[in-house]
């Protein structure tokens, strides 16, 4: 595991930024996995740049997102099809057929999980991972739990993420209990993982991640086994490190 630790956020972004286009110029067909909430915004910020600035191309790149709320779709502003095409669909040049999300709208939603899996296995699997880390260290919507959940899987969220999560709603009642997330064996078959943390609320749980005990209580700590793993934090993340 190697620790990028920068000055600021803007650093973090554009750091995080250089990983993703250096991924697809090498391999322009490459299969990413995305991810969504405060931290990766500037991130996807900077790679907007460096494509309007003729740098990297996603003409023939694929994503999968790590994660939907179950009951939103992409007329919620508050969905994270809304919010990645608003970040970074909408402004690069990926085509729409190469996008795929979970589907929180979804009828079966074991169907879906099941489906979004398979899709995943056969693109050939994911070459770079984006994750962020929750305060009580999930990735994806990967809580806590008594196991690790091995593929793409209905979780319930804890209160510790509602409650974080409830700043991008008008109240905390109006967030969804239930999502769609990528498991965290899908997250470890990825050829390259870059995380990124910002804040100081996050640094417990990096510390945690990088030099505790590998367990389901601290989802984030299974990276610890994966053999290509980033983390890239600003000052304050890293400073109990």
């Amino acid at each position: 595991m190697e620790i990028i630790k920068v000055k600021s956020y803007r650093e973090l972004s554009f750091k995080a930024a250089q990983f993703v286009a250096s991924q697809v110029i090498l391999k322009p067909e490459s299969i990413l996995g995305l991810a969504t909430g405060s931290t990766p915004e500037g991130m996807y910020s900077e790679i907007v740049k460096m494509y309007h600035n003729g740098i990297v191309d996603f003409e023939k790149v694929t994503s999968f997102n790590l994660d939907e709320y179950i009951g939103l779709g992409g007329e919620s502003d508050q969905s994270y099809i809304y919010y990645m095409q608003h970040h970074l669909f909408n402004h690069v040049n990926i085509a729409p057929s190469n996008i795929n999300m979970p589907n929180g709208l979804a009828e079966d939603i074991d169907k879906e999980c099941l489906e979004y899996e398979t899709r995943i296995a056969k693109s050939g699997g994911l070459d770079l991972q984006i994750l962020g880390i929750g305060r009580n260290g999930h990735i994806g919507f990967n809580e806590p739990d008594l196991k690790f959940e091995a593929r793409t899987h209905v979780v319930f969220l804890d209160e510790q993420t509602i409650e974080d999560n409830s700043r991008f709603f008008d109240a905390i009642e109006e967030v969804p209990k239930k999502a769609i997330s990528m498991g965290v064996k899908t997250i470890m078959h990825a050829k390259k993982i870059v995380l990124l943390a910002s804040g100081a609320e996050k640094a417990e749980s990096v510390y945690k991640m990088i030099y505790g005990k590998i367990i389901p209580e601290l989802p984030a700590s299974v990276l610890q086994l994966h053999p290509n793993v980033t983390v890239i934090c600003d000052e304050a993340a890293a400073s109990l490190l």
